[in-house]
């Protein structure tokens, strides 16, 4: 939305953030319930609507914690299927969503499910799996589910202190709300941020005694990757026609990092979580190449010749690293 837009519909921002103190309020006085779990559950969210790198955190946490069998719940945004989908061989992009369905492809023998009811998602992976933990992604505001340890990502660049409510802002539930979580990362850090730096933030954010706040950075792969499998680095497709696609919230930093490397492309962007139309497909076709991110690659895969992503981690100073690895191992 454009910036003198946000401005003129601050009165519905202000209505919708009532609504929102008025839900919590409901949950926090038990009016409207909130159900635990024998599995332990870790919910990864955020306050805001997108941008903070919920996916990679869930990967990071797959490839980090010290237990073999991981259930990972999504809502399974923008799917074509309805009801609690577990995902097998067979299953696709349309019937997962494109978050749920990368997770998917890229491991294999996680256990991956969407359900818009979450209460039922989790019953029926402690019926059918019996994970040892259960991930639960972007469920933040899903407080029908009280959650083991909640993580809140905030991205660097649009802290939740300096936000403010939709449609005016980003947010979509109070800042109050932050006292909820477990742990606060900061999500795409620039590099050599400085122990000063980090100590103003974490005053921003004023946690609770109880809570830690990390930081974390996007480190990039060293070449991007086909669906075969085949690695291009940087130099070879800077000789060609490129454009980059992105339907993601907050593509700003992988720009920047592909400028970093002194590419020359022309930047397409869509809405998070564009269904990629005929027309985009004949409109793509007349590049040499197509970059994109991973995210996007799986609405894209098939329907163009010279595809190509990038894959993206959340990165950890060694102190911060530590500090979450000892979270999930004392809830695990």
């Amino acid at each position: 939305m454009l910036p003198f837009l946000r401005k003129i519909v601050f009165p519905f921002s202000l209505i919708y953030a009532v609504i929102i103190h008025i839900r919590n309020f409901l949950f926090d006085i038990g009016i409207f319930k909130s159900v635990s779990f024998q599995t332990p559950t870790i919910c990864i969210g955020n306050l805001s609507v997108g941008g903070t790198g919920k996916t990679p955190m869930i990967e990071y946490l797959v490839r980090n914690m010290e237990v073999s069998n991981i259930a990972v719940l999504s809502r399974g945004y923008k799917r074509k299927s309805s009801g609690f989908v577990l995902a097998g061989p067979d299953s696709t992009v349309a019937d997962l969503g494109d978050e749920p369905f990368q997770l998917h492809k890229k491991f294999p023998v996680l256990s991956v499910a969407v359900d818009a009811d979450r209460r039922n998602g989790i019953q029926q992976l402690e019926t059918l799996i019996k994970p040892d933990v259960i991930l639960l992604d972007d469920a933040f505001q899903h407080r029908k589910v009280k959650a083991t340890f909640n993580i809140l990502l905030t991205s660097y660049q649009n802290l939740y202190p300096r936000d403010w409510y939709l449609p005016t802002g980003d947010l979509r539930d109070s800042k109050r709300e932050a006292r909820r979580a477990n742990l606060i990362i900061v999500t795409k850090c620039p590099q050599g941020l400085t122990a000063s730096e980090k100590a103003e933030i974490v005053q921003r954010l004023k946690p609770q005694s109880n809570q830690k706040v990390l930081f974390s950075s996007l480190g990039y792969a060293a070449a991007f990757k086909n669906a075969q499998g085949k690695m291009v680095d940087a130099k070879v497709l800077s000789k060609q026609h490129l454009a980059l696609v992105t339907g993601i919230a907050s593509p700003e930093p992988l720009v920047e990092h592909l400028k970093s490397l002194g590419m020359e492309f022309q930047h397409l962007a869509f809405g998070d979580h564009h269904n990629f139309t005929t027309g985009d497909i004949e409109k793509l076709k007349r590049f040499d190449a197509i970059l994109t991110t991973e995210k996007d690659f799986v609405r894209l895969d098939g329907k163009l010749a010279e595809l190509f992503y990038l894959e993206v981690a959340h990165t950890f100073g060694a102190e911060d690293g530590e500090r979450l690895q000892e979270a999930l191992r004392n809830l695990v």
